[in-house]
């Protein structure tokens, strides 16, 4: 893979062709990204519960299966029958949001709660991926 390192801050007007120099490294994304390949999947974020962490819609999730969540890791639960990705706040049993319009979700001995794995990355697309198109 090669990488094109482009440092720009907001209003350069211009810069450098960033391939008039390039270095190459001998990895791929996959071991950039994904540290347990067999434990990890990736989903589709939907909803604004979690911008305040930087995830928007539409963004990637890559869910290690095989981390211990800790308190204040942003996961992905089942949380009685629905998928969410919220923050982890271990201390008082609740689900949070990053965002100040949701508010927490506690987690009560009745509730069906499992934790399906923690979000280790996250990446924005800024064109969909036919790949995603039908998600």
């Amino acid at each position: 893979m090669r990488i094109i390192p482009i440092y720009a801050s907001a209003g350069i007007t211009g810069f450098e062709s960033p391939a008039a120099e390039y270095s190459q490294l001998g990895l791929s994304l996959d071991e950039l990204l994904v540290v347990h390949p067999s434990a990890t999947f990736i989903g589709v974020a939907k909803g604004d519960s979690m911008q305040g962490v930087g995830i928007f819609y539409g963004d990637l999730l890559i869910v290690d299966r095989q981390e211990t969540a800790r308190h204040g890791d942003v996961i992905v639960a089942n949380f009685n029958g629905e998928f969410v990705c919220k923050i982890l706040d271990k201390t008082h049993r609740m689900l949070l949001s990053s965002n100040e319009q949701h508010q927490p979700q506690p987690i009560h001995d009745y509730d069906n709660f499992t934790i399906e794995g923690v979000v280790i990355r996250s990446i924005r697309c800024h064109r969909q991926s036919p790949l995603l198109a039908d998600i």
